[in-house]
């Protein structure tokens, strides 16, 4: 993914489910990738800065995701570095309640793109901000856990934790 601004900072942090890179820009968050992710953005130039209040915020807030403490995310979000589809997209992720899973003609019916399942698919597959843009909570019309960047099995762990399997 390429980013329209080089002023992200950036840090790592870890996870049950291995370890994330998050970026945030001045807007808000504006990453949260797996490593060995598919989509892993060009970093190139990016500032480390655990430091940044944004990071350190999101990084507090999954850590009691993970802990089974937060249902909820609270962060200012920079969603602006995907075209106008794909933000549209991401919006009705942050749609999906924990617990719940989604199919992808629902969410393109839900994002008044019937016909575009696709190109919903792909521009969920192209989340930048894994676990808090719920993106693990789409899954195939048969109830198929089917595509995920950071993977099925970290797929499977997410709903596991959410009680949606």
């Amino acid at each position: 993914m390429k980013f329209k601004t080089r002023r992200l900072h950036s840090s790592r942090i870890a996870s049950p489910l291995g370890s994330l890179t998050l970026a945030a820009t001045d807007q808000g968050l504006a990453g949260a990738w797996f490593e060995q992710q598919r989509h892993w953005p060009d970093t190139t130039g990016w500032l480390v800065a655990d430091e940044h209040p944004v990071l350190r915020q999101a990084e507090a807030q999954l850590a009691e995701y993970f802990a089974g403490e937060r249902q909820h995310f609270d962060l200012p979000l920079d969603l602006s570095h995907g075209t106008l589809f794909q933000q549209a997209v991401w919006q009705a992720l942050l749609a999906i309640p924990i617990g719940k899973t989604l199919s992808y003609g629902a969410l393109s019916a839900g994002v008044g793109s019937p016909a575009a399942v696709r190109a919903v698919g792909a521009a969920v597959g192209r989340n930048p901000i894994s676990v808090i843009v719920p993106c693990h909570r789409v899954i195939g019309a048969k109830g198929a856990l089917t595509g995920y960047a950071g993977g099925l099995d970290r797929k499977t762990a997410l709903l596991s934790l959410e009680g949606a399997l």
